[in-house]
């Protein structure tokens, strides 16, 4: 089963017909989403609650971990204790995770979060603290997947049962990762496709980086590329989740839709599209 969506719901403007109903737009597209401001602060459970009952029952959410969980951010800049923090976070996404649809929660970890000693032990501890929910890492380091780490890497994902998250992002040294094509867990396996602009994804504390981090279109020979690389992970996970977040300008819908036809697959159960709902006028 391969599974596809995009980062957030709001800025695809090939996907919109009304600025009141951005979600339910999204939905007649695609049948997931990779929620984004998650990251930068934890929902209230009203508002998560309200993403599911405005999306059809196939639909599901991948949500990122807050970013003082991924050591972005220091917890005591938000909350009094990390006990409370992670508290706030599992009330967010319970209306998400006991609806059923709750694909998985991202922790994307920074550059900066190499494979160490200690960061092995936090990887640990975010296994106590998330319990049985589907856990995802993507890692931003390239020592992970080091010659020496790179078997202990996929191991410990594997023990831990956290989604291996597949990445394919510009080569810059030790503050990316390869793809690479191996899953860690039996039910899913994660894909991200951020694009391949080396000078936009150097810019990261540019105040430009968010207009150029992600400027980039994938083109047909790489679409064909990906879909074979799905097809082989396929073999190793019932779902393959592939997340577009190619989207600086706006190339990220069409990319998706691109690999879709590609791989010939079509998603039963959408939201039906605004203007089906005069089709009998």
């Amino acid at each position: 089963m391969i599974t596809i969506g995009l980062t957030g719901w709001s800025d695809h403007d090939t996907l919109q017909l009304s600025s009141k109903h951005k979600l339910a737009d999204y939905a007649a597209h695609f049948p997931l989403v990779e929620v984004d401001t998650s990251f930068y602060a934890i929902p209230s459970p009203k508002t998560t609650a309200n993403w599911v009952s405005g999306t059809p029952d196939v639909f599901r959410f991948v949500v990122k971990a807050f970013q003082a969980m991924t050591m972005h951010k220091e917890w005591k800049d938000y909350y009094d204790s990390e006990i409370e923090m992670y508290r706030c976070y599992m009330d967010a996404i319970a209306p998400i995770s006991e609806s059923g649809k709750l694909k998985a929660i991202l922790f994307q970890f920074p550059p900066f979060f190499n494979c160490t000693k200690e960061n092995v032990q936090y990887l640990r501890h975010v296994k106590e603290q998330m319990g049985d929910l589907p856990v995802a890492i993507e890692f931003r380091n390239s020592s992970w997947y080091s010659d020496v780490n790179y078997e202990k890497t996929l191991a410990l994902l594997t023990e831990l049962g956290f989604i291996h998250v597949v990445v394919d992002e510009p080569q810059i040294g030790t503050r990316s990762v390869p793809i690479v094509l191996r899953a860690t867990n039996p039910d899913v396996t994660l894909v991200r496709l951020h694009g391949r602009n080396q000078y936009g994804w150097m810019k990261a504390n540019s105040p430009e980086w968010r207009e150029v981090r992600t400027l980039y279109r994938y083109n047909a020979e790489e679409i064909a590329e990906w879909a074979d690389y799905i097809k082989h992970l396929g073999d190793h996970s019932k779902e393959i989740v592939v997340i577009f977040n190619n989207n600086s300008g706006g190339d990220a819908a069409d990319n998706a839709k691109a690999l879709q036809k590609e791989l010939e697959i079509h998603f039963d159960g959408l939201a039906p599209m605004q203007m089906d709902l005069f089709s009998e006028f």
